[in-house]
């Protein structure tokens, strides 16, 4: 089944498409990490706008999936176990926060931040030159082991929350409330 049938359609990697793609990603990257950043200081880092901040994420990196797809679908054909795994696991996490908190998750784990930088590497390498090698499968594999350190702390915490850096900090909330 071609991309047509899917109802994307395929797009010539010219020079000039890829550069756009190129500086919209890492734009929206830089924007992303200084809104954050800006929320902080002004103080207006609210939980619901830590889960707009992470839902708005998750379609940046969709759109950009879909921009792979229409770019380099040769690509994705050769790669789609590993990606499916990846994507699989993130759509994991968010059901795992639906189950046990009735809340997307906005967890802004350090291994995660780290992941969504390989993750732009590995993309911009893809949009410029249709391979990844070693850096696809690192970032598949940062991907796989940040996924399941959220879900392992989403199983953790005893009650949901934001902005929980790792699974030791899940592990140490969670003993706080059993000494309360």
């Amino acid at each position: 089944m071609g991309l047509g049938a899917l109802g994307i359609c395929q797009l010539q990697p010219t020079p000039v498409l890829c550069f756009v793609l190129v500086a919209l990603l890492l734009s929206g990257l830089i924007t992303d990490i200084f809104d954050g950043i800006l929320a902080r200081r002004w103080g207006v880092a609210t939980p619901k706008l830590r889960r707009l901040d992470s839902t708005v994420d998750l379609i940046f990196w969709l759109c950009l999936l879909l921009g792979i797809i229409s770019l380099r679908p040769a690509f994705l054909a050769a790669n789609a176990w590993p990606i499916g795994v990846v994507v699989g696991l993130e759509a994991l996490t968010y059901a795992v926060s639906y189950v046990r908190f009735r809340k997307e998750i906005a967890l802004h784990t350090f291994f995660a931040k780290g992941w969504t930088l390989l993750l732009a590497a590995t993309l911009v390498q893809l949009f410029l030159n249709g391979k990844a090698g070693l850096l696809f499968w690192a970032c598949v594999y940062a991907g796989i082991l940040s996924r399941l350190e959220i879900i392992a702390i989403l199983c953790t915490l005893p009650a949901w929350a934001t902005d929980i850096p790792s699974l030791y900090h899940a592990v140490q909330l969670r003993q706080r409330k059993r000494l309360s």
